[in-house]
């Protein structure tokens, strides 16, 4: 199967903010990684809960699926009897704004039927043993290069730097995590306009990582085959990616296939700020994935930990009894499908570096500790405004097992539209191997 995918694709603080000053080179902190799988999980994050008790310790995360899953009918939700502990709302966010982000508080502004439901904790988040074990192996032998825009040492490892010193070792992170193996993946994507009209578009995708090839490639990630099977007057069209790790030494592979011109093509603008595909404008290439990409453009601090209110174990968003229509409203999502717990997440700030070009000014990330996935993001415009707010609406994929997206969604405050990515309910069940 490797070998066909081959041949088609050609330490922080315990509480609240704490800023980071005097950041070091990840290997000055080599003694630390004995912590890992100690007192800090086998990826890095803190095992302990928090003094108020609202965030649990891990235990190891959800691994094994409870009885009678059937990944046809989805993932069943071992939460479904619990019910919110509150609700946030426009008309008293004031009192939780130091667990909420900029951006999900200007949601609130500008729709005031929108709300966050708030649950338990629950830290599910877990991979495979091998991901544990090459993370700890490998950590002390990897480094950044070029500035921060590539990484050497990694041959296995999905987490690079578990215990991170600098901003940008965190956006590699993410752009490492794995989706549980090499996976065949159904979804639905849905621009949604102001009046609440949508048009469905759907895609078809095969993500093979160089981590679980037995010969991989040097310089390489994951390989990427896209295929789009609606709406009907891009069906047909096809995009390949081979992904570098250090895209400064060797940008990224890419070619298209236009079923209407029947040739295939070098498409290197697959990239950066320009118009990701089917989204109808309203995200970029690098947007697809919460970010993805070399991080070259930006200069990125690490903020420091927070613990924050962010969508989590959105088991209600797989259901594939679902259909899109009760997904999708007016202006935004169906709040009432939609779960958020109080976690520990790492902020992380990308100010564009001087004479770059990105259409955004500035992007703030925070990523789950326990997963490393991206659950909340801010655009912001060349005049400095808050343009583009994103949310991940992650779930622990047990079968897998990883932590991935249940859905995501970029909301254009400019344009008062939005976009909804990754949607499976009414799609085949995606296949990991």
């Amino acid at each position: 199967m490797r070998h066909f995918i081959r041949q088609q694709l050609a330490a922080a603080a315990v509480f609240g903010f704490v800023t980071l000053s005097c950041l070091g080179t990840q290997a000055a902190f080599a003694e630390d990684f004995s912590r890992l799988g100690k007192d800090l999980t086998p990826v890095g994050a803190e095992k302990s809960g928090n003094a108020a008790g609202t965030i649990p310790p891990w235990e190891g995360g959800l691994t094994k699926p409870p009885a009678g899953f059937d990944r046809t009918k989805g993932h069943i939700n071992p939460f479904a009897s619990e019910k919110p502990l509150y609700t946030i709302t426009a008309a008293n966010m004031a009192q939780y704004k130091d667990k909420l982000a900029v951006g999900q508080m200007e949601i609130l502004k500008r729709f005031p039927d929108y709300s966050f439901h708030v649950y338990p904790t629950h830290r599910t988040a877990a991979f495979r043993d091998s991901v544990y074990k090459y993370a700890k192996e490998e950590a002390s032998g990897v480094k950044l290069v070029d500035g921060g825009n590539g990484v050497e040492g990694v041959a296995k490892s999905n987490i690079p730097f578990p215990i991170p010193v600098e901003g940008v070792q965190v956006i590699w992170n993410h752009n490492f995590k794995d989706l549980g193996g090499s996976i065949l993946r159904y979804s639905a994507d849905f621009p949604v306009q102001t009046n609440g009209s949508y048009t469905l578009g759907k895609r078809t995708e095969t993500i093979a990582y160089a981590a679980f090839m037995d010969n991989p490639e040097p310089n390489r990630i994951f390989y990427y085959l896209n295929q789009t099977t609606a709406p009907a007057n891009a069906a047909g069209e096809v995009s390949v990616i081979h992904e570098p790790i250090n895209q400064v030494k060797e940008p990224r592979l890419a070619w298209q296939y236009n079923p209407g011109q029947r040739r295939v093509i070098r498409a290197p603008e697959l990239a950066y700020d320009s118009p990701g595909f089917g989204a109808d404008g309203l995200r970029t290439n690098d947007d697809f994935n919460s970010f993805n990409g070399s991080p070259d453009r930006y200069t990125w601090k690490l903020v420091g930990k927070k613990e924050m209110i962010v969508p989590y174990n959105n088991y209600k968003l797989t259901d594939k009894s679902l259909t899109y229509d009760k997904i999708l409203q007016k202006n935004h999502l169906n709040p009432d499908l939609l779960r958020y717990e109080l976690h520990r997440v790492w902020v992380v700030e990308g100010t564009l570096k001087p004479g770059m070009r990105h259409i955004y000014s500035k992007r703030v990330f925070y990523m789950d500790e326990d997963s490393w996935a991206i659950v909340h993001g801010e655009q912001y415009d060349g005049r400095g405004g808050l343009w583009r707010v994103r949310e991940s609406f992650g779930t622990q994929f047990y079968d897998a097992p990883t932590y991935g997206p249940a859905g995501e969604v970029i909301y254009d405050l400019q344009s008062r539209r939005y976009l909804v990515n990754a949607l499976t309910n009414e799609e085949k069940a995606h296949r990991v191997w």
